[in-house]
């Protein structure tokens, strides 16, 4: 069984490594390749200077249909005193790039002429004509391209070290080659391990696991300029583990062993790495990544391939390769390694961090008013769908135990910023039909961003200036109301719009067939039930809380009132994969995950928009969404979605 050898801080783990590869000859350009100049080039990295060997244009060129002329012959020509040249002594007819005459230096627009015949009358055919006659002067060298506007010979096209664009390669061809030198493309060895996986399109069942992390980390060695080979699916057997390492070894420039890395029983990656070659690094202080393994594999001949044990869990395994196998690869090509835009923006709610690693958060920014934002997203290991909606990442650094919301953090973003300008901020309650108001706001050029943070959360943020609008569902116990109450609780004094947008229906998730005979609430307080339940301030906890309070039921007597989670969907997830006999959230997460649904409450879920937002362009898609009958037509299909209000201002 392998051991985690030292927990170290990330910038030791590279000086580890980085000495390693300086022993073994790998901290430079691992190889050059003269290619002919073609289309395939863009992206590889030049290894020597291109100077050019000749000029561009390498003559004087006509930048313009016309004629060819010496300028000093038209110098006083005028409107009320034009110039007559004869074509073919003072002027000859020219097309855009042909060469000027020798003793030609301007070339007149042919629209700019008068063409005339042998009796000085105005001809059709401007091209052919006995003379011409001019109006206007022009100075020498007008709509003239002269050699070497472009390029001079000799002259330094694309210093080494430049990533090559397709403007580029004109360039270099037009300076006279047909060929170029590049790096050499890392080849890259991918090996997933793991007897639970399954290749992608196999049919899935309980305790099997889809293998897409190798397609994740293949495509990110391809976008960072690498050569990625994928190898299938090792089990998880010491003996073949070690083979196929030492097969790719043989044949590659890197390894990345995929899984395997912690310190299970069935986790061999170090131990291989340690019979293989030489084990630097068991554990660096990153999270999420912290069972990372750096190492050098021998080959046959004596040289050393270097191998990068990958966490399994998906966000670790990409992170990963942002954080050591892309620099790495920039190395070896020759180019220096990305810098992300970085953007400082406000924290919307407080994060803890494990105080000795260096904590890699995923977050979604938009820009609110005047201040730019970053909401937090799910901070676990296995969750990719927290990278796919990530703009950026906000670096924690060791020693530090976390930030306070409203503190200043740096955004490594993953987008451009621009985009940021056209993003819709929305913190507050899930609901699904956000999910698609979201795919809809796509065709209008906008991006919707949600933290959801329940409908107090939501609230809370707009009380603070922190989001566009906030989903919520409050119920007042006294009036019956939902929402108005509430905004007047918590956003006293502020200018604020309640948009109507859906009714639904609450009501337990339990699974498929009911097999436990839950019938309502009063089942809750049954032994054999387990609860899971919505975290606090989720508008659907305070309606459980209420109709539990009508009922005259504690919390203290329900099995996993206090399991929370965040959404309807992770609810319904939560039934579905057995942790829980029930929750309480709406039909259509029981559809998505094909559980059973008992109806209990009918609820009003609405937008809550400040006044000024109300009227701002940036929302103006959502409004007419509201009344768009696809987009009506797509929500109403939901189950237990009633959307008669949906669009009515409220308030």
């Amino acid at each position: 069984m392998s051991i985690y050898l030292q927990d170290i801080p990330l910038n030791e783990a590279l000086a580890r490594f980085e000495q390693a590869l300086e022993s073994a000859g790998l901290n430079g350009i691992l190889g050059e390749e003269t290619l002919e100049l073609s289309e395939n080039l863009v992206g590889r990295v030049t290894t020597q200077p291109v100077w050019a060997r000749i000029s561009s244009p390498h003559y004087h060129a006509a930048a313009m249909d016309g004629f060819a002329l010496r300028a000093e012959d038209v110098a006083g020509a005028m409107p009320t005193s034009p110039v007559i040249l004869t074509v073919g002594q003072q002027a000859v007819y020219v097309d855009t790039g042909d060469p000027l005459p020798l003793w030609a230096n301007a070339v007149v627009p042919i629209e700019n002429v008068e063409a005339l015949d042998e009796n000085g009358q105005i001809m059709t055919d401007a091209r052919c004509p006995r003379s011409i006659r001019l109006r206007a002067g022009l100075p020498p060298w007008s709509h003239v391209r002269p050699m070497g506007e472009d390029i001079v010979a000799t002259q330094l096209v694309l210093p080494s070290g430049h990533i090559l664009r397709p403007v580029d390669l004109g360039a270099v061809a037009a300076a006279g080659h047909d060929r170029i030198s590049v790096s050499r493309k890392p080849r890259v060895a991918i090996l997933p391990t793991g007897t639970e996986l399954i290749e992608i399109g196999q049919p899935v069942e309980t305790g099997r696991i889809i293998e897409f992390n190798s397609l994740v980390l293949a495509a990110q060695i391809r976008l960072w300029g690498g050569e990625a080979f994928r190898y299938p699916i090792t089990p998880d057997e010491n003996a073949l583990i070690r083979q196929r390492v030492q097969e790719a070894a043989e044949q590659s420039d890197l390894i990345l062993l995929n899984a395997g890395s912690s310190a299970g029983s069935e986790d061999f990656s170090a131990v291989v790495v340690q019979e293989l070659g030489d084990l630097l690094v068991h554990g660096v202080a990153v999270r999420p990544g912290h069972p990372v393994i750096l190492g050098m594999i021998r080959r046959k001949n004596g040289s050393q391939c270097p191998i990068i044990g990958v966490p399994g869990y998906p966000v670790s395994a990409a992170l990963t390769g942002e954080i050591f196998v892309e620099p790495l690869l920039a190395r070896w090509l020759g180019r220096p390694p990305y810098q992300p835009i970085e953007i400082e923006a406000k924290m919307t709610r407080k994060l803890t961090s494990p105080p000795g690693d260096d904590d890699y958060v995923r977050v979604v920014a938009g820009r609110v008013g005047d201040q730019l934002l970053a909401a937090p997203l799910s901070r676990g290991a296995g969750v990719i769908t927290s990278l796919v909606r990530a703009d950026g990442i906000v670096v924690l650094p060791r020693g530090v135990q976390g930030v306070e919301a409203g503190s200043r953090v740096r955004v490594r973003l993953y987008r451009p910023p621009e985009e940021l300008n056209q993003t819709i901020f929305a913190i507050g309650s899930h609901d699904i039909s956000l999910d698609l108001l979201a795919q809809y706001l796509a065709a209008y050029g906008r991006r919707l961003v949600s933290a959801n943070v329940g409908s107090q959360g939501g609230l809370v943020a707009l009380r603070r200036g922190e989001t566009h609008l906030a989903g919520c569902h409050l119920l007042d116990t006294q009036s019956g109301v939902y929402n108005l109450a509430a905004v007047q609780q918590y956003l006293p004094g502020q200018k604020v719009r309640i948009l109507g947008w859906v009714n639904r229906v609450q009501g337990l998730l339990v699974a498929k067939r009911n097999p436990k005979n839950i019938e309502g609430l009063q089942d809750l307080i049954r032994e054999d039930v387990m609860f899971v339940n919505r975290q606090r301030g989720a508008g659907t906890r305070i309606l459980l809380d209420y109709q539990l309070g009508l009922l005259g039921i504690s919390p203290l007597q329900i099995r996993g009132y206090d399991q929370e989670e965040y959404t309807h969907l992770a609810v319904a997830a939560a039934v579905a994969s057995g942790r829980a006999d029930c929750g309480l959230g709406i039909a259509a997460a029981a559809v998505a995950l094909d559980l059973d649904f008992i109806p209990l409450f009918e609820e009003e879920y609405d937008l809550i928009i400040p006044a000024i937002y109300a009227e701002d362009d940036l929302l103006r898609p959502l409004f007419d969404l509201a009344a768009d009958g696809s987009f009506r037509a797509a929500v109403g299909q939901l189950p237990g979605y009633d959307i008669s209000r949906m669009g009515r201002w409220i308030q």
